[in-house]
């Protein structure tokens, strides 16, 4: 049997992927929800701590979940419309003060249409001993040469300062560790930004877990490269999304 090049079929799987794995027709705000569900499944909640955003239609503005509310708890009626300000612009109830560093990530990144902020455990661990992600595993290279990490920690990003470090450090970069702090997760699209903030959790586990056996050793830059790319692909990650909302509607 002839061997073919990988190229071959790469393109023949992204073609029948496209044909096959048609992602469900859901609202902004159903997103949104679906994604703090998805969220909270996977043990990513931490109190009021973690927030959600979406860029809106309207200039200068973004969707977010009214505070006071967890992950677990999100529904399409409790998303938010607010300005720059912070003014609830559409919906009842503020934003969490926390979501002002979205802004400043938003304005540099106007490719970046969901963001995603956890303080989840094993990232949690991962940052308290200031290390960086080392991509060491297949299912990490999502991250390769796309995770950037802030080494000082800004403070509680509640004011303008501590949204341009954020913003500066997370570059053209997909997703950020925030040293002493947590993670936020780029995406472009809610789907997108789910799907990294679910990996980056299961990375930080993997490679606390893995240094138990000694060093770690990085892919190799090629190999990884194109592993970040494959596993990037939209209809991996929309379908990957909709069965994490299916496993959600199975539990409730």
């Amino acid at each position: 049997m002839d061997l073919r090049a990988k190229e071959y079929f790469d393109e023949r799987a992204t073609r029948e992927m496209k044909e096959h794995l048609k992602p469900q027709q859901r609202s902004l705000q159903e997103k949104l929800a679906y994604a703090c569900r998805i969220l909270a499944m996977t043990g990513q909640e931490a109190g009021l701590a973690g927030q959600i955003s979406a860029r809106s239609t309207r200039a200068d503005a973004y969707w977010t979940l009214r505070f006071g509310l967890g992950f677990d708890e999100a529904t399409p009626d409790d998303f938010i419309e607010v300005d720059r300000d912070l003014n609830t612009l559409s919906g009842t109830g503020m934003a969490n003060p926390a979501t002002r560093f979205h802004l400043w990530v938003y304005e540099a990144r106007p490719d970046r249409q969901s963001l995603i902020h956890t303080h989840s455990p094993y990232v949690s661990a991962l940052v308290a001993a200031r290390q960086p992600l080392v991509v060491s595993q297949m299912d990490m290279t999502p991250f390769h040469n796309d995770c950037a990490f802030l080494a000082d920690w800004p403070g509680v990003p509640i004011a303008d300062q501590e949204g341009v470090i954020i913003s500066k450090a997370l570059g053209q970069k997909r997703s950020i560790l925030l040293a002493h702090h947590g993670q936020l997760t780029a995406g472009d699209s809610v789907e997108e930004a789910t799907y990294l903030c679910v990996y980056l959790e299961r990375a930080a586990r993997m490679q606390i877990r893995a240094r138990a056996f000694g060093p770690l050793t990085p892919l190799s830059d090629e190999l990884a490269r194109d592993a970040h790319d494959y596993l990037l692909k939209s209809s991996i990650v929309n379908s990957t999304f909709d069965y994490w909302c299916r496993q959600t509607e199975a539990a409730r």
